[in-house]
């Protein structure tokens, strides 16, 4: 785990206590610490998207300013080889990271999930360098990731140097992604709901003003430093029609399937390389020379399509098969590109695919039917928000980038009905977003950024009871009713003195009810000892703790150590009533009604 503490770095050192207390204590300073965070959040973002920028001019000889994806086309032996060559490179990088034995770097939403919002800013700059290796080279990736990566690690350090509670540590963590996103976008609504959807996991009017300010002094910065808007897209001239909402509905439903066919697609291709037992850091090389075969059909799959998007939106809508086509490329070069070990994310990607996606529906339907009461562009834009809502996993996050990108409040109506049908029906088809499913694969539980990793915190060495009244497992009745009289506990702990270790559980009313006058009364109590051979580990969570509980049929198991030591005792109602009491915690704190 990459989770380091910044206690003692330098940052925490120059902080003044008094300072660390207004943050802490006030919610004012809260919002503050949330807006310089976005602002530095908003300037790593000019940075990787300029520099990337950059790197796109000058490997594949672009004109200035001009998009990679939007251009008309390339030369074979730029094609072929950029990408192969950074793939090359990022493999070496990759080996070289591994050699050096850096921690795996955490997304935010794990982060969060899982560890209370802490994060490492080393990992965060690790997976900058890598997506920037990606994209800069034209792997089919967005560059996201690293946005909200580095404003999210940012965030995690700015809060362990503050000594900010679990809570606000998580919320910190948002406000960071929302200052990245909104100034990538300069679109503070999609900022802020990208990080209440995807970062945070929830939504409280508390944490409203620090996400608020941290998205609009994102978006500032990156307006400031030049970088170019998205949020320039008119003339869409949508109206009401009886006959648009069957066609959103049936949209919505379309982009469902093709995000779902999308992202097992990508771990499909991840099996697919991984079987050919190549050396890993040569698998981003074959990735590159595979996707600039592709760009040599078309430019538009290499990065992340912003270029090729805003032409799509600007333009007129090219023909049903070749849009077809389009979508069949761009969806097998993100699969290529991330299957094969280039870093990056498919919120941008999505975007342009999803524009695809709406416009060949719609083509394909008017073959069918003369009214659908959807324009081309109204088309795209709808079907851009459903399947980066399907595969990302914000549908108001994606509704409201509509809104800022056109300023047109009719069609955000309309298109939120195509991101709404295509959100339940991925969440109940498939279950998980792109982040979740990557997750999924990895083995770990996490549908969403909400917070359950207070219950892994949770484990039965914190709640466990000590000292543990023990008795040898030789001892006499008597003995044992001396030592412990009706009442004065549960249970006790029959333990072998010679070895120390645990022989069973004995509850002491069983102990008194048996007649001391009689010949049972003077035999050993070990004789009464239960649960011989169920025990629990100090690791363990309280619910594996209360499922082992359970199917043992136990009120009580003794916890010890990989010796076989007693270390502790646990009981099902302590357990249940700790994991009531944490949960309750959790709550207060997903409502923002503090501690």
């Amino acid at each position: 785990m990459s989770v380091a503490s910044d206690d003692t770095s330098p940052l925490s050192r120059a902080i003044p206590a008094w300072m660390r207390a207004l943050v802490r204590r006030s919610e004012s300073g809260m919002v503050l610490l949330a807006a310089i965070v976005g602002a530095l959040a908003g300037l790593a973002v000019f940075l990787i998207s300029h520099t990337a920028q950059l790197a796109h001019e000058l490997f594949f000889g672009l004109q200035s300013e001009e998009r990679l994806s939007g251009t008309l086309g390339l030369p074979m032996i730029l094609a072929l080889s950029v990408p192969a060559c950074g793939g090359l490179i990022l493999g070496l990088v990759n080996l070289w990271i591994a050699r050096r034995r850096f921690p795996r770097p955490i997304d935010p939403i794990e982060a969060n999930a899982l560890h209370g919002g802490r994060m490492s800013l080393k990992g965060s700059l690790i997976v900058c360098l890598q997506t920037w290796i990606s994209n800069g080279f034209g792997a089919s990736v967005g560059l996201e990731a690293a946005y909200s990566q580095i404003g999210s690690g940012m965030a995690a350090r700015f809060g362990t140097s503050f000594h900010l509670r679990r809570a606000d540590m998580r919320l910190i963590v948002g406000c960071g992604s929302a200052g990245a996103i909104a100034g990538a976008f300069g679109a503070p609504l999609t900022g802020a709901f990208y990080a209440f959807e995807i970062i945070i996991g929830s939504y409280a009017v508390s944490n409203l003003a620090p996400v608020a300010a941290a998205a609009i002094s994102g978006t500032i910065v990156t307006h400031l430093l030049g970088l170019e808007s998205y949020a320039v897209v008119g003339g869409v001239a949508f109206q009401p029609h009886a006959a648009g909402a069957a066609t959103l509905c049936g949209l919505g439903l379309f982009c469902a399937a093709v995000a779902v066919a999308v992202m097992q697609g990508v771990a499909w291709m991840e099996k697919l390389f991984r079987g050919l037992r190549l050396p890993i850091w040569l698998m981003p090389c074959i990735g590159g020379l595979l996707v600039g075969g592709l760009a040599l059909i078309s430019p538009k799959v290499l990065s992340s399509g912003h270029g090729a998007l805003m032409n799509m939106l600007v333009g007129a809508p090219a023909p049903v098969l070749v849009l077809g086509g389009l979508i069949l490329l761009k969806a097998l070069a993100s699969a290529i590109s991330l299957g094969s070990g280039f870093r990056g994310g498919l919120f941008f990607a999505s975007l342009f695919l999803g524009a695809l996606v709406g416009q060949f529906y719609l083509g394909a339907l008017q073959l069918l039917v003369a009214d659908t009461g959807l324009t081309p562009h109204a088309a795209a834009l709808a079907g851009m928000a459903a399947l980066a809502a399907a595969i990302v996993g914000g549908p108001l996050t994606m509704s409201f980038l509509v809104l800022e990108m056109t300023g047109d409040f009719q069609l955000t109506v309309a298109v939120l009905m195509a991101v709404i049908v295509a959100s339940i029906t991925v969440r109940e088809t498939f279950g998980y977003s792109f982040a979740t499913w990557r997750f999924h694969l990895r083995g770990e539980a996490i549908r969403s950024a909400h917070d359950i990793g207070w219950a892994r915190d949770l484990t039965v060495g914190r709640v466990m009871r000590t000292p543990v009244p023990t008795v040898d497992k030789n001892a006499s009745l008597v003995v044992f009713r001396n030592a412990y009289p009706l009442g004065s506990t549960h249970y006790a702990v029959a333990v072998d003195t010679l070895t120390n270790r645990y022989a069973g559980l004995i509850r002491v009313a069983d102990a008194w009810q048996a007649n001391p006058e009689l010949p049972d009364g003077n035999k050993a109590a070990e004789t009464l000892a239960l649960f011989r051979d169920q025990t629990l580990m100090a690791g363990m969570t309280l619910k594996q703790a209360t499922q082992r509980m359970e199917s043992c049929e136990a009120e009580a198991l003794a916890v010890v150590d990989e010796a076989g030591h007693v270390i502790g005792l646990l009981s099902e109602a302590h357990a249940l009533r700790r994991y009531a009491e944490a949960a309750d915690r959790a709550r207060r704190d997903l409502a923002g009604e503090g501690v």
